[in-house]
């Protein structure tokens, strides 16, 4: 009897695997990524998503961003992907496995107009790592500098399997544990 929870348990673990293995061989999915801006001017958080099966054949792969949310610390103000300067043709995804040997990093491509102050004349820009704040009047001056790090968000198939799993795992080891103390 003590090996039937552990079976159900194994099978369920196995059909779950398999189950989010299957959907992501199927078709390509919108892959999201959580960003953070650091620099001595502002700092800030922000998300995007792109289609990974839209990535470009070039020497530097390169997708347009679906979705992008981006906010100051501190700043009511949401900017998202049309308040790029050359929208809709960026803000681009780009791969930086070129520069390192991790195939999954990306960096972002994203220039944007102050918000919180229309008429200042100070732009933002994001490329990869590198954030920069810059004066439209004078391009070759530049502001303030930052850097900017990429956190990939989990599927939402793989956070649902693991739950599952552990709460799977959760109730065997109850139900065993009760069944030990109805024994004892």
């Amino acid at each position: 009897m003590k090996l039937f929870p552990k079976l159900v348990f194994a099978a369920a673990s196995l059909a779950l695997s398999l189950t989010t293995i299957d959907a992501k061989s199927v078709s390509a999915a919108l892959v999201n990524y959580d960003f953070t801006v650091d620099s001595p001017l502002n700092t800030g958080k922000g998300f995007f998503s792109f289609d990974d099966s839209t990535f470009s054949n070039d020497n530097i792969s390169e997708a347009i961003v679906k979705s992008l949310s981006f906010q100051f610390d501190g700043n009511s103000n949401i900017y998202t992907e049309q308040d790029d300067l050359n929208y809709p043709d960026f803000p681009i995804v780009f791969s930086t496995a070129y520069l390192t040997e991790d195939t999954s990093s990306v960096g972002l491509d994203y220039a944007f107009d102050n918000k919180a102050n229309p008429s200042s004349s100070i732009s933002y820009e994001i490329v990869g790592e590198d954030f920069t704040a810059f004066s439209r009047t004078s391009p070759n001056s530049e502001v303030i500098s930052g850097k900017v790090s990429y956190t990939k968000v989990p599927e939402s198939t793989t956070l649902g399997g693991i739950l599952f799993a552990c709460g799977l795992g959760f109730i065997f080891k109850r139900k065993t544990a009760s069944m030990e103390n109805v024994k004892v």
